[in-house]
């Protein structure tokens, strides 16, 4: 496992790098203590254990240093067989020099079980480590014929074997079940990660998905319910906007279903941009109609003007469609949009495919200035005349028959106008006629 082997490569370096200091200040406590003793007992001293020590803590930092290094981050086995050889390897020599070798029944086991403890990973190298220490004994000894002391009388050269032997079984068997379990608990809980990262990129999909369905605090709304009830707020002001692509339905009797469905978003997402550049929430889509509203689910002062820059950005960029698709075999489409304002009620109902809707005589309005609109025009009603006359060129139509309302005044939103333009053309004349 490419994770598992990174990781303990990189607990080993920690842990060697600890231990290095580690035993590199015992040694130098352990050098004072024996100098401060020969200071006392100057017969005891010997310039060859001196010497000794000094080698070994000079070994020790070369080890610190190795460690910190790039070579060393990159074979910390290597650095770590180097070091725990200096240990035991170089009183080995000098007692090897001075003719009179001498098995160290406490710095062995005490080196052995340091690493076991210290670097309880890597088994193999522990092993190693102890031939590196055992091993050049057994040949000075055995080949070279160096007389060998063994410090218990009655201990024997076969006791001393086991004694030794069963040393490291204990501690290659510490290690080696102590790396199974490090990696069993290492693969657990990578795997743990990996169901948690898929789970939060799941939810995250999840989350981008409802919020493209319901709006942010409508969808937050439900989440926090803990048994369904449908949601449903009133707005006294609001506008809402309709909008029919004119001439849609009969294109796809001359074209490919994929081909009009492209179309048909290349031009709904134009009109989705321009929804999240202006703040402006979108309902739906229903064929080629598309529906978006303004001033809920947070209120805002500008919702009429918001609305009235929509449907100008709308008609801008279907003539940027056309113009861009002019080439190919398709009409220059045009679009009929209707605009009211007023009070409107929003919310989600039923138990299946929420989805953030509008109801009212507002929504109703709307609906009609699209469809009893002009190809290319924005129809919008005496109330949104009456907030955006100040503001925007607009022109009287004249009235229509509207179900349920009968004759209704409308108006056509020309241009946004910084300046108050003329009675002539803001204001209602006194004999309407007809466009």
């Amino acid at each position: 496992m490419p994770e598992y082997e990174i990781w303990r490569d990189r607990f080993v370096r920690h842990r060697l790098s600890l231990g290095v200091w580690l035993v590199g200040l015992a040694y130098s406590s352990f050098l004072v203590l024996q100098l401060w003793n020969f200071y006392f007992d100057r017969s005891a001293f010997n310039s060859m254990w001196l010497t000794t020590q000094l080698i070994t803590l000079m070994a020790m930092v070369v080890c610190g240093l190795l460690v910190r290094s790039r070579w060393g981050q990159r074979y910390s086995g290597l650095v770590f067989l180097f070091f725990s050889g200096t240990v035991s390897l170089i009183p080995l020599i000098q007692r090897a020099i001075a003719n009179n070798l001498e098995p160290s029944l406490l710095v062995w086991p005490a080196i052995f079980l340091g690493q076991a403890t210290l670097i309880p990973v890597r088994w193999r190298l522990h092993v190693v480590a102890q031939l590196i220490a055992l091993g050049p004994y057994w040949l000075l000894d055995i080949v070279f014929d160096i007389p060998s002391k063994i410090p218990l009388a009655n201990l024997g050269y076969l006791g001393l074997w086991v004694y030794l032997g069963w040393i490291c079984v204990i501690c290659n068997l510490s290690v080696y079940l102590y790396e199974r379990l490090r990696r069993s608990e290492f693969t657990a809980r990578r795997q743990l990660e990996i169901a948690y990262h898929r789970i939060a990129e799941e939810q995250e999909r999840s989350e981008k998905l409802l919020l493209n369905i319901l709006p942010h605090t409508i969808a937050k709304r439900l989440k926090e319910q803990t048994e369904y009830v449908a949601i449903a707020d009133s707005f006294s002001h609001a506008g809402v906007l309709f909008a029919d692509i004119v001439g849609f339905t009969a294109l796809s009797t001359r074209i490919s279903p994929p081909e009009l469905v492209q179309l048909l978003n290349e031009i709904f997402s134009e009109f989705d941009r321009l929804a999240e550049l202006h703040g402006l929430e979108k309902i739906k889509t229903i064929g080629d109609a598309y529906m978006v509203v303004s001033g809920l689910p947070e209120t805002r002062d500008d919702f009429a003007e918001a609305i009235a820059d929509m449907a100008l950005d709308m008609r801008d960029a279907l003539a940027n469609f056309n113009q861009q698709h002019h080439l190919q075999d398709y009409p220059n489409f045009s679009m009929r949009v209707g605009i009211a304002i007023g009070p409107v009620v929003a919310g989600v109902i039923g138990l299946k495919k929420f989805i953030y809707d509008l109801w009212g005589d507002t929504v109703n309005l709307a609906s009609r200035m699209e469809s009893h609109g002009l190809p290319n025009a924005i129809q919008v009603t005496q109330e949104t005349y009456n907030v955006l006359q100040d503001q925007y060129h607009l022109t009287y139509r004249g009235e229509i028959e509207i179900k349920g309302k009968g004759k209704t005044p409308t108006y056509l939103l020309l241009e946004k106008s910084p300046k108050p333009l003329s009675s002539q053309t803001s204001s209602r004349p006194s004999s309407p006629k007809n466009i």
